[in-house]
């Protein structure tokens, strides 16, 4: 279950109680905000509040480079050319806070994007809840023979079902010793900043993240994309829904060029023109290294 009775209640009246106010509103972000989207089987996404639209990106451009704008006949032009020409300060004046519920495995991936603001749950004053991530039978996949980082076959069977146990019953037990070293009959127990080692890394934690537009589209152009973790991406993907909702015109244009785009290197370039001129190019002949000619052949053919 994301959310407890009192959380629903709170977001129920917070949507009750809307204020009058004078700054920018994105009608696509204000159906989002405070609204629980689940993720995984015990996660969540939801917005408390945001700042600026697509207005607030022309805006800022329009006062950074004066004149130079001026052959711009629109916002969703504007954009799609800052957004082309990689100009970022721009969507900076864009932001949103999180509230995000995600397993701590999880957490420690996300924490690398550094140009955040983040306060997580300290289970160092508080108690975590028994709510482990426990993968779905179709993400249940054995290591890749030929990626270190990524998954290959799905498990199926007695070892689907062998693994999926021993996930359930390891969890359970670590909880089981958890409560036990918070609390002894007779005893003193042990403090929670302690007691919280013996937690799995399925364990789920909680945080507020807050960011800019500029670096959330970094974010989602690295953990949206189809080679990032499944639990992970499961993430980015709700995002990315909301993200498209709040500004539709950076939304498209970082879709267009970056989700769906690819940068080519100088080899790329070169290589990508003999072809195109009729020459037979190899991965011996481009310059390239084995791994730069699989994604090249990937996309060009």
């Amino acid at each position: 279950m994301p959310l407890t009775p009192e959380q629903q209640a709170e977001i129920d009246e917070l949507r009750a109680t809307p204020r009058p106010t004078l700054r920018a509103v994105s009608e696509g972000m204000e159906g989002h905000l405070y609204q629980a989207h689940q993720v995984l089987d015990h996660g969540l996404v939801r917005v408390i509040d945001y700042m600026g639209d697509d207005a607030a990106i022309t805006q800022a451009a329009r006062v950074s480079y004066g004149r130079g704008t001026k052959s711009v006949s629109n916002d969703e032009g504007l954009i799609r050319y800052l957004m082309r020409h990689w100009h970022s300060t721009p969507f900076e004046m864009c932001e949103v806070k999180f509230h995000v519920k995600l397993p701590v495995f999880v957490a420690r991936q996300w924490i690398r994007h550094r140009t955040a603001n983040v306060n997580e749950y300290s289970a160092r004053y508080s108690i975590l809840d028994r709510e482990f991530y426990i993968p779905a039978p179709e993400h249940l996949a054995a290591q890749s023979t030929v990626n270190n980082q990524g998954r290959g076959q799905v498990l199926e069977g007695d070892e689907a079902a062998r693994v999926l146990d021993l996930l359930r019953e390891d969890a359970m037990r670590s909880y089981d010793h958890y409560e036990q070293m918070l609390s002894q009959e007779g005893q003193q127990g042990l403090a929670r900043e302690l007691a919280r080692m013996n937690l799995p890394a399925n364990v789920y934690t909680q945080w507020y993240w807050k960011v800019d537009l500029h670096n959330l589209f970094h974010f989602l152009r690295l953990r949206a994309d189809a080679h990032a973790q499944y639990e992970i991406r499961a993430y980015a993907e709700t995002i990315c829904g909301i993200v498209r909702d709040w500004v539709p015109f950076a939304y498209a244009a970082f879709e267009d060029y970056r989700l769906g785009g690819m940068q080519l290197s100088a080899r790329g370039v070169a290589a990508l023109k003999r072809k195109l001129a009729g020459e037979a190019v190899t991965q011996e002949n481009s310059g390239m290294s084995k791994g730069e000619w699989r994604e090249f052949e990937a996309v060009w053919g």
